[in-house]
């Protein structure tokens, strides 16, 4: 059976998340040191000990759930025939295809998580769920909105789950828009900026830099990339890809419909969280996902 990993990007943190693998793996131990030195702080801390708010500042929710999933996976023993990240997962996936080392992740996902977090502060900015509306609905709607300021969706995570991006003003336009049009949910998320939108271009200019200095090797396996939902194995293809990913919607229903037709048959998220074996539920409730995130679903996972 052809397996694939999935990996969680922000908002699958949680306190307490790899504290019982760094107690019982010392492959885990060896990792979160690494990480902690390159962060030049106690991500362990914060990993395991909180606050929630501190955990869900963007500079430090990226590193935590780069560092348990590229532990969690590391820990799995399955052929893997691909791989796919959700936003920042899509570093995690990359390490484990190979084509970054874990120290060159960590600097890189370090490097991203502040500039994010700098370019929300920078030009502030927020997001929004729809529920229950098709993706030209939304867009429709973007459009409209786009007079009262920068809007444009930034994840179709699945059928009937949209996620908007832009500036305050334009994602309170847009709302409005969207419930004119008879979308019922359509709900303000508690994030730092407007992630996946223009408005993220500042740390898009910056990540350049740090990539252009970055080695990336051809990955062993194909990687389902965000900005196109194709898979993509040159190291080139990867770097040019993880650069344009900071302002790009996340086409994550595209990507799982293509890995699905080029014959994958099972899946597993390595991680935090369960977001997407739920998402993928809704795109297609026939293959089997499990998600996997602590010691005990290591054990039992078959």
């Amino acid at each position: 059976m052809k397996m694939a990993l999935l990996f969680p990007g922000q908002a699958s943190q949680y306190v307490g998340m790899g504290k019982d693998l760094f107690a019982n793996v010392a492959r885990a131990r060896e990792l979160f040191d690494i990480a902690n030195d390159i962060m030049a702080t106690d991500l362990t801390r914060i990993c395991f000990e909180g606050p929630a708010d501190e955990l869900k500042q963007t500079r430090y929710t990226q590193p935590a759930i780069f560092v348990h999933s590229v532990i969690v996976a590391e820990l799995l023993d399955f052929e893997t025939v691909a791989a796919a990240g959700h936003s920042l997962g899509e570093y995690s996936a990359l390490v484990i295809a190979g084509a970054l080392t874990f120290e060159d992740g960590m600097r890189l996902v370090k490097k991203r998580g502040e500039l994010m977090q700098e370019a929300g502060t920078r030009s502030p900015g927020t997001m929004a769920a729809v529920i229950g509306a098709d993706a030209a609905l939304v867009e429709e709607a973007c459009a409209e909105a786009s007079s009262a300021g920068i809007v444009q969706p930034a994840n179709f995570n699945s059928p009937g789950q949209i996620v908007i991006s832009g500036s305050l003003d334009g994602i309170d336009r847009a709302m409005e828009v969207l419930k004119e049009k008879g979308v019922r949910i359509v709900k303000k998320l508690p994030v730092s900026g407007a992630f996946h939108s223009p408005l993220m271009q500042y740390a898009q200019d910056e990540l350049g830099a740090v990539l252009d200095g970055t080695p990336i090797r051809d990955a062993r396996f194909p990687v389902y990339t965000n900005v196109t939902a194709t898979p993509v194995t040159s190291a080139d293809d990867i770097r040019s890809n993880l650069l344009l990913q900071v302002t790009s919607p996340v086409l994550w229903e595209r990507s799982m419909e293509n890995m699905i037709a080029d014959g994958v048959e099972r899946f597993v998220e390595a991680g935090p969280g369960n977001v997407l074996q739920g998402l993928l539920k809704r795109i297609n409730a026939d293959l089997p996902c499990v998600a996997v995130g602590s010691l005990e679903e290591l054990r039992n996972i078959e």
